[in-house]
């Protein structure tokens, strides 16, 4: 029987060479320089989405509402329990009564404001107070964020695009 003998290296072993490291590096500073910058944007993406989720389904929840409700959108100072209770014809909380119809409700809890100096807030109301997350106008039935002109590092310009497109639908849908 014959031993398997290991071949001597002759020489030293071959690394990789400066140009091959070189480019490995390069290869990966491109990677960092793109994906960095979209990281870092993501959280701030991600509140102006949450934002115009929580709009379209406060003002949809509003626009069902009032379609059950011959037309009558929520009160200003009861909206909240409104959206999230059992109503009868008027609006109040229903209670189980014989022949009466129940409606609602319309959404399950009121989302808490995602972006600016408000954020968390879930309170509704229809002017702007301390723990105001959410300001509603009856009389057009539209709900749009507490903001202020410096509310956090939100891309102002955006919001005020999309409060502005909410407002619009709902002034085509109001108009006879």
């Amino acid at each position: 029987m014959t031993r398997f003998k290991p071949r001597k290296l002759t020489g030293s072993p071959r690394g990789f060479s400066l140009i091959e490291l070189v480019i490995v590096v390069v290869i990966i500073g491109t990677i960092g320089a793109i994906a960095v910058p979209r990281m870092s944007r993501g959280a701030k993406g991600a509140s102006i989405s949450a934002l115009m989720g929580d709009l379209s389904v406060l003002n949809n929840a509003v626009e069902h509402y009032a379609s059950e409700h011959g037309g009558n959108f929520p009160d200003s100072s009861s909206i909240a329990t409104q959206l999230t209770t059992m109503t009868n014809d008027d609006g109040t909380p229903w209670v189980s009564a014989p022949g009466e119809l129940a409606y609602g409700p319309y959404i399950r809890t009121i989302p808490p404001l995602p972006v600016g100096d408000k954020k968390g807030n879930t309170a509704i109301a229809v002017a702007n107070a301390g723990d105001v997350g959410w300001l509603y106008a009856p009389a057009r039935g539209l709900i749009r964020p507490n903001l202020n002109k410096d509310s956090g590092s939100t891309d102002e310009n955006l919001v005020t695009e999309i409060i502005n497109s909410t407002a619009k639908v709902r002034d085509d849908l109001v108009k006879p």
